[in-house]
């Protein structure tokens, strides 16, 4: 598992279309990425659309958004497409990154759960560090605190500036 201050392990995923994406490409870049269990269903429907309403701001801030689940890339197509997402979704169907982030599968030990993504977001700076990150999160919430992780970093990077 990535931890906070280390630099974030690169990834190689195809997205919808099938296009490998590496985490590395966006080096210079903050990144958020956030995991959600199933496409099509309405908590990961309310989170991938909240980053999409957010995406101006983010964007405008210079961040890049990538959204990455179990899902095969037909149903991350079908479901980008039918939701306006703006932003890539990388298919993880063996879920190696998920495994390696710790964001596979449940950590509720009560309930018996179907194996899926669990719902997180990292933040990583211009440099590739993990500079936030939550594993079990709530959709909103995923995005709420993905953003003020990123206005922190502007913060910061505005204060280094002026010294």
């Amino acid at each position: 598992m990535p931890k906070l201050g280390e630099a974030a392990p690169d990834f190689e995923l195809p997205n919808q279309d099938g296009k490998l994406v590496r985490l590395s490409d966006f080096r210079g870049a903050p990144v958020i990425i956030f995991a959600f269990p199933k496409a099509h269903t309405m908590g990961c429907t309310r989170q991938a659309c909240a980053f999409r309403d957010a995406l101006p701001q983010l964007e405008a801030q210079g961040t890049v958004v990538l959204g990455v689940s179990a899902d095969s890339m037909a149903d991350l197509a079908r479901w980008k497409r039918e939701q306006s997402l703006p932003y890539d979704l990388l298919a993880d169907p063996e879920h190696k990154m998920l495994d390696a982030w710790d964001a596979w599968g449940f950590k509720l030990l009560i309930l018996t759960l179907p194996i899926a993504a669990t719902r997180s977001y990292w933040v990583i700076d211009e440099d590739g560090i993990l500079v936030a990150q939550q594993i079990g999160v709530r959709p909103r919430e995923s995005v709420e605190k993905a953003l003020a992780a990123v206005e922190r970093l502007n913060t910061r990077q505005l204060e280094e500036a002026q010294a």
